[in-house]
């Protein structure tokens, strides 16, 4: 009996793989998606009620993937490894989206809104983006360059300007998010873009755009004419 229901489930995990080799996750349901991805963490193991139990709890894959290492460990007797794994989809899916831009790196202002909140994938802190561009519009910089909140007294002006005059910058644009609000800037965030665009201005670099992100959406201060 035993043997049997293990070769179930190996037909069953070779059914699922092979639907998805064929047809990409079109039509899968969300528990089925990450059974799936689960089968790459943990081998021996049917996976199916695991999804279940984690969407059950988190309701979303974004909400699993985000959720805390040790809490996936405590609750649902995840290996660190399995635990990792689904922390690193995230990661994976914003590098992958980063990758894109090497291939076209000019600065395009309808949609490099868009393209920066891809930073904030699987953030679950708050964190500071740079972008940079040359004379020519060509983006020359795009990294986060700090963690923390942006209404401390340690935002980092004095970085962004050693950056800018390292990459012989003229345009500058930075973002930042609100992990656990709305997208709605504050006083704070409205004072610190002054602040930043005054510094940069003496180095001669114009701060074109801030972006708040939250909740996979963004909100731009300069489409808002709040710049």
């Amino acid at each position: 009996m035993a043997a049997a229901k293990g070769s179930e489930h190996s037909g069953h995990r070779e059914r699922l793989r092979k639907r998805f080799i064929e047809n990409g996750l079109d039509g899968f349901e969300d528990h089925q998606a990450l059974e799936l991805f689960l089968f790459y963490a943990i081998p021996r193991k049917d996976t199916n009620p695991l999804a279940h139990r984690l969407l059950e709890r988190y309701r979303t894959i974004c909400c699993v993937c985000d959720a805390p290492i040790d809490e996936l460990q405590r609750d649902f007797g995840l290996s660190e490894n399995a635990a990792a794994l689904l922390k690193l989809l995230p990661e994976m899916s914003r590098l992958y989206n980063e990758s894109r831009l090497q291939e076209n790196n000019a600065i395009d202002l309808e949609t490099l809104g868009d393209i920066v909140k891809q930073k904030f994938i699987g953030r679950t802190s708050e964190v500071v983006v740079l972008v940079l561009g040359d004379a020519k519009g060509k983006m020359v910089y795009f990294d986060v360059i700090a963690k923390g909140s942006v209404s401390s007294s340690d935002f980092p002006v004095r970085k962004i300007v050693e950056l800018a005059i390292r990459h012989n910058a003229k345009i500058a644009f930075i973002a930042h998010n609100h992990p656990s609000g709305s997208a709605l800037p504050s006083q704070t965030d409205l004072t610190t873009t002054k602040l930043i665009a005054q510094v940069l201005r003496n180095v001669g670099v114009r701060l074109l755009d801030h972006y708040i992100v939250a909740d996979g959406d963004y909100i731009s201060l300069r489409e808002s004419n709040l710049m």
